[in-house]
């Protein structure tokens, strides 16, 4: 009961005077919820916006998720209906916000999800850090998550937990991709003054000292806002220092805008690297002739060598699934997103009750196996993050259509390699 008391405290000052009034309701709903036997799943991502692409798969997974719960999960030996509230971000971190703390508060969830970027895990993973609710997050490098929230590495967080890559896979990535090409190692960098681009663009935690320790030269014109219209001044600064390469982080929108006029202004890299706008299919159709060759991280995809420890699917036969269900291509979020209620479920079978202390012990001792890889938070790189593992790869043309091949494994060998880079024409 104490513990009760202070969760109750703890909302009502998040929330201010309102929440204060309301505040003795929360007994009432929760009591009720124990009697029914439903435990509820929150779930956020960004289904509209700029960050569509890391939703797109959703409802394909959550209907999924849903058809196998639908007997009732087993939980501290009795069975509970289970409920999914799923809600969009908008791909904006104050939505999110919003949509986390009306699922804590209006919904009552007892596990929080989410993916889909800073803008989405952060945000929502600060409303169930303050109102203690447990929660778990992917689709975001651990960087941009813990140091975005001012995580303390000898502290931590005690309620939100994240799995997936760090910028220090990603560089190892991108390096196994251009180490051998024949470029003179100056490489274009392009940082959005967001999140991600400020974290990947971190003089000291970011891609800066890493490249220069691998022999590569940096242009950073600095930070650029999201949704910008004119990259002239960053294409010029490109090319009086005649880089070769270009990298960074960008929003699909962004990254077109970028290529389009780095073609009218005479702009011609020999590779370009780009982390979130190009993980799409979608958008490298767009591009049309001019996506073919453009390269990329590459967290999942059917031929990663992992299979659910949910439905026992592997990964080529999810990307087959969400094809013929939905007729559109597979893309990386789909294997997270996936992965994301697997590890929620496995959770939620091991808590011994449907109580806030109790599912944060199970996040605890998570040892799973995953469609994306292990997933097990053993404090390193800190407390509240574990990785997954990354390669990078390249769109290339195959006959009437683009395919992501997996050019560079050198970071996580187990994963197979498709084809060979070939360099931009």
């Amino acid at each position: 009961m104490r513990h009760l008391a202070r969760h109750i405290n703890r909302r009502t000052l998040v929330k201010g005077g309102a929440a204060a009034i309301a505040a003795p309701a929360l007994l009432g709903p929760g009591a009720a919820r124990g009697q029914s036997r439903v435990i509820k799943i929150g779930h956020v991502s960004p289904r509209t916006g700029p960050l569509a692409g890391f939703g797109e798969a959703d409802t394909f997974i959550i209907d999924q998720v849903r058809g196998i719960l639908k007997n009732g999960l087993q939980l501290g030996g009795r069975n509970y209906h289970v409920e999914i509230v799923s809600k969009d971000s908008q791909s904006t971190g104050s939505r999110a916000a919003d949509v986390a703390s009306e699922l804590i508060l209006s919904d009552k969830v007892d596990l929080l999800i989410a993916a889909g970027t800073p803008d989405t895990t952060n945000p929502v993973s600060d409303q169930a850090e303050v109102n203690e609710v447990p929660c778990v997050c992917t689709n975001c490098p651990w960087q941009p998550y813990f140091f975005g929230r001012k995580g303390d590495p000898k502290k931590g967080f005690t309620w939100t937990y994240l799995f997936f890559w760090g910028l220090e896979d990603v560089i190892a990535a991108f390096l196994a991709l251009w180490d051998g090409a024949p470029t003179n190692k100056v490489v274009a960098g392009l940082f959005p003054n967001d999140a991600d681009g400020n974290a990947w663009g971190d003089p000291k935690l970011g891609l800066p000292p890493a490249l220069a320790a691998a022999g590569y030269k940096l242009i950073d014109p600095g930070r650029y806002q999201v949704m910008n219209n004119d990259f002239s001044s960053q294409i010029a600064a490109f090319k009086a220092a005649g880089a070769e390469i270009v990298t960074g982080n960008m929003i699909p929108p962004d990254f077109s805008t970028f290529w389009s006029q780095a073609a009218q202004q005479g702009f011609r890299p020999k590779i370009v690297t780009i982390g979130k706008a190009l993980l799409f299919p979608s958008v490298i159709n767009s591009l049309g002739a001019r996506g073919n060759g453009l390269t990329t991280e590459v967290w999942w995809t059917p031929n990663h060598p992992f299979k659910s420890g949910l439905t026992e699917q592997s990964s080529a036969q999810l990307a087959d699934d969400y094809t013929k269900a939905t007729m559109r291509p597979w893309s990386q979020p789909i294997g997270f997103q996936h992965a994301l209620f697997e590890v929620a479920i496995d959770v939620l079978k091991r808590a011994k009750a449907p109580e806030p202390k109790a599912i944060l012990d199970s996040i605890i001792a998570t040892n799973y196996s995953s469609i994306v890889g292990h997933v097990q938070w053993t404090g390193k790189p800190v407390k509240n993050v574990t990785k997954t593992p990354l390669v990078a790869g390249q769109w290339q043309r195959k006959g009437d259509r683009f395919e992501l091949v997996i050019t560079a494994n050198r970071p996580a060998p187990e994963i197979p390699v498709g084809g060979t880079l070939e360099l931009l024409s």
